[in-house]
């Protein structure tokens, strides 16, 4: 089971998603990459504090969408307490479509990326989306702006 806490929910305010969405967007993103539990958190932000904590892990000027921070990485863990798969930070007002920013960085803390993978990424973030019945298009815009912290 992949647990969830969602923090900053306040900040999406009319774009809010709808109850236990998120939670499984999270789930189905884990899945798809072979995991069925963790923790993750999703942390909504606003944009001065997602372009510090972009300066500071990517050495990047302003803001953006979606950062993910990985904790445990993908590997299996062999007993002990359930997997940390990290912290996906997202800033509402530079993300055109919210779920699919949850979904986006997920699956970067699951060490997928979009910029190596040959569309990989982007079209099993579009299977998600449909499994939801979210219209999923090419995922293209959301890529451009985004980074896992661990270089996905």
């Amino acid at each position: 089971m992949i647990e969830v806490e969602v923090f900053g929910r306040e900040r999406l305010g009319e774009r809010d998603l709808a109850p236990g969405l998120i939670e499984r967007l999270c789930a189905r993103a884990a899945s798809a990459a072979g995991l069925d539990g963790g923790h993750v958190a999703i942390v909504f932000v606003e944009a001065g504090e997602i372009a510090r904590l972009n300066a500071t892990h990517r050495g990047r000027a302003g803001a953006t969408d979606v950062l993910s921070f990985p904790i445990d990485g993908a590997e299996p863990l062999h007993g002990g307490p359930p997997r940390e798969l990290g912290d996906v930070v997202i800033c509402p007002e530079h993300t055109v479509d919210v779920a699919e920013a949850v979904v986006h960085g997920v699956l970067h803390l699951l060490g997928m990326d979009h910029e190596v993978d040959g569309g990989e990424m982007l079209a099993r973030q579009d299977e998600i989306l449909r499994w939801e019945g979210l219209v999923g298009g090419p995922s293209e815009e959301l890529a451009e702006g985004c980074e896992g912290v661990d270089g996905g």
